[in-house]
C-alpha cells in the first residue's frame, strides 16, 4: 500500500509540473518580432553631446516629447550613436524604441539632484530602504504600451559607486534608484544590451504584463551592496531568456508587495518563464522568490539554467505578516557549481515596512517542484525551514545529484516542511519523504487541480 501511495503521489506531482510547464513553455516561445519603426531620429538632432561630461537630460526629454507625435503613426525610434551620454532620469513614451548603437553608453548622473523624487509604490507603502519617497529610476515608463529598449550591445551604466557608499554609510535620504523601471505597462521588451553598476535594481517591471527580457548582460561588483539583476514585481506573462547576470545580491528575484500593502494591492506575479540563463550572486541567491511576496507568486517555470559562484542557488523567502503565497513553481534542468546552499526555503526571512503588519497573516508555500539538478562543490544541499503555524508542503525533489564540498558536515536541514523525493543524492531529510494516506492524497490532488 505504501508503495502504491508513493507512486500515486509521484504521478500527481509529475503531472502538476507538466501542466505548469505546458502552460508556460510558450511564454518565451512567442517573443515579439522587433520590426523597425517607420520613423527614427538621433539624439544628436536634439543637441546631445556624447563626451561623458555634458548633461543630456533635456535633450533626451525633448526627443521623447517630439516622438510622442508618432504614436498613432506606427511609433518611432530614438537612436543613440556611439559615445558616452550622461543623463539624469528620463521618461519614455508608448510605441517607442530606444536603440543604443554598438559603442554607445548611457551614463547615469551621480548627482542626486538629477534624479526626480517619486512616491513609494502602493504595494510597498514606503521606500524599501528608507521610509518615505524614493528616487525615480534612470529610464522609466508609466502606463505605457509597446516600448522597446534594445541595441547592438550598447551599454547602460548606472555609475553606482556613490549610491553604494551612501547606502553602506547610512547616508541615504531616500531609497536608491534603479536603472530601468516600468510601472503599469504592457508589451515591454528589453534586449541586446549590457547593464553595468546599477545603484540598486537593473530591470524592475512592476504591475506589468507581457514583459520580455532577453539577450542582455548584467554586471555589478561582488561587493556592491544589494545590487539586483531582474525583478519581476506583481507582473504577469514575463519571459527572461538568454541572459548573463552577475550581481552583488540576487541575480533574478520575483516579488509581489510588502506585508499589508501588498495584501491590499493584491496583484500577484504569475505566468513567468525563465530559461537559458547564467546567474551569479555574490551574497544573495541566483534565483529567489520573495521575501516581499504578499500579493502572491504562482505558475513559474524555470528551466535550463546555470548557477555558479553564489551564496544560494534557489531560494524561497517569506515570514509571518507577509500573507500571500508561493505555489505552482517548477524548476528543472539546473546546473550548479560552487554554491554554498543549493536550495533554501525560509519562513523567517526579511523585515517589515512598519508596525502595522498583521503577524497572523501567514504565507503559504506549496507545490514546489525541483527536478533534474546537478551540482558540484556544494556545501549544503538544502535548508528548508518553514513556519510551525504554516508549514511548507508538497515539496517535490526528483533526479538531483550534488557533489558536496569536502568541508560539508550537514547535507540537509529541515523543519516544518513536507514533501516527496526520488533519486536524490545525498539523501534528503525524512521530512521530504512524508508518507501520505490515500484520503489526503486525493484531497491534495483536488487542491492542485483547482490551483492549476
Amino acid at each position: 500500500m505504501r508503495m502504491l501511495v508513493a507512486l500515486l503521489l509521484l504521478l500527481q506531482l509529475s503531472n502538476a509540473a507538466k501542466i505548469i510547464g505546458d502552460e508556460l513553455s510558450g511564454q518565451c516561445n512567442s517573443k515579439p518580432i522587433l520590426d523597425p519603426r517607420p520613423h527614427s531620429v538621433s539624439i544628436l538632432e536634439f543637441g546631445a553631446v556624447g563626451d561623458g561630461k555634458t548633461l543630456n537630460t533635456i535633450a533626451f526629454q525633448n526627443a521623447i516629447f517630439y516622438l510622442k507625435s508618432f504614436a498613432d503613426k506606427g511609433g518611432a525610434q530614438l537612436y543613440v550613436p556611439p559615445g558616452k551620454w550622461l543623463t539624469g532620469s528620463i521618461n519614455l513614451t508608448s510605441h517607442l524604441t530606444l536603440f543604443l548603437e554598438k559603442g554607445a553608453t548611457i551614463l547615469a548622473s551621480q548627482d542626486p539632484s538629477h534624479w526626480e523624487l517619486v512616491n513609494p509604490l502602493p504595494s510597498y507603502g514606503r521606500g524599501v530602504e528608507v521610509p518615505g519617497k524614493r528616487y525615480r529610476s534612470l529610464i522609466n515608463g508609466y502606463n505605457l504600451h509597446d516600448v522597446v529598449i534594445t541595441g547592438d550591445d550598447g551599454v547602460i551604466d548606472g555609475q553606482g559607486l556613490v549610491w553604494w557608499d551612501w547606502f553602506t554609510s547610512h547616508s541615504l535620504n531616500y531609497s536608491r534608484p534603479h536603472l530601468v523601471e516600468f510601472e503599469d505597462s504592457e508589451y515591454v521588451v528589453v534586449s541586446n544590451l549590457s547593464f553595468l553598476n546599477t545603484p540598486a535594481y537593473n530591470i524592475h517591471p512592476v504591475y506589468c504584463s507581457n514583459v520580455y527580457v532577453f539577450n542582455i548582460s548584467v554586471s555589478a561588483p561582488s561587493e556592491s551592496p544589494y545590487t539586483v539583476g531582474i525583478v519581476p514585481d506583481s507582473s504577469d506573462h514575463v519571459c527572461i531568456e538568454g541572459c548573463n547576470i552577475a550581481t552583488g545580491y540576487d541575480a533574478i528575484v520575483l516579488k509581489s508587495g510588502w506585508d499589508q500593502y501588498g495584501i491590499a494591492y493584491g496583484r500577484p506575479s504569475k505566468n513567468i518563464h525563465i530559461r537559458n540563463v547564467h546567474l551569479q550572486s555574490s551574497s544573495g541567491s541566483s534565483i529567489a522568490f520573495g521575501s516581499e511576496m504578499s500579493g502572491g507568486i504562482s505558475n513559474v517555470l524555470v528551466e535550463h539554467v546555470h548557477l555558479y559562484n553564489s551564496s544560494t542557488g534557489i531560494e524561497f523567502r517569506t515570514t509571518k505578516g507577509r500573507g500571500g503565497y508561493i505555489k505552482g513553481i517548477v524548476i528543472s534542468d539546473v546546473e550548479m557549481e560552487n554554491i554554498s546552499t543549493g536550495f533554501s526555503a525560509s519562513g523567517h526571512f526579511g523585515s517589515h515596512p512598519d508596525d502595522e503588519f498583521d503577524p497572523n497573516a501567514l504565507p503559504i508555500v506549496q507545490d514546489i517542484t525541483l527536478q533534474n539538478v546537478r551540482g558540484t562543490n556544494i556545501k549544503i544541499a538544502g535548508n528548508f525551514t518553514g513556519l510551525q503555524e504554516s508549514p511548507f508542503t508538497s515539496i517535490y525533489l526528483s533526479n538531483i545529484t550534488f557533489s558536496m564540498n569536502s568541508s560539508s558536515s550537514t547535507s540537509w536541514i529541515c523543519s516544518d516542511v513536507s514533501g516527496y523525493s526520488e533519486s536524490v543524492i545525498p539523501a534528503p531529510c525524512s521530512d521530504l519523504d512524508t508518507r501520505y494516506s490515500i484520503s489526503s492524497l486525493a484531497a491534495n490532488s483536488a487542491g492542485k487541480a483547482a490551483v492549476l
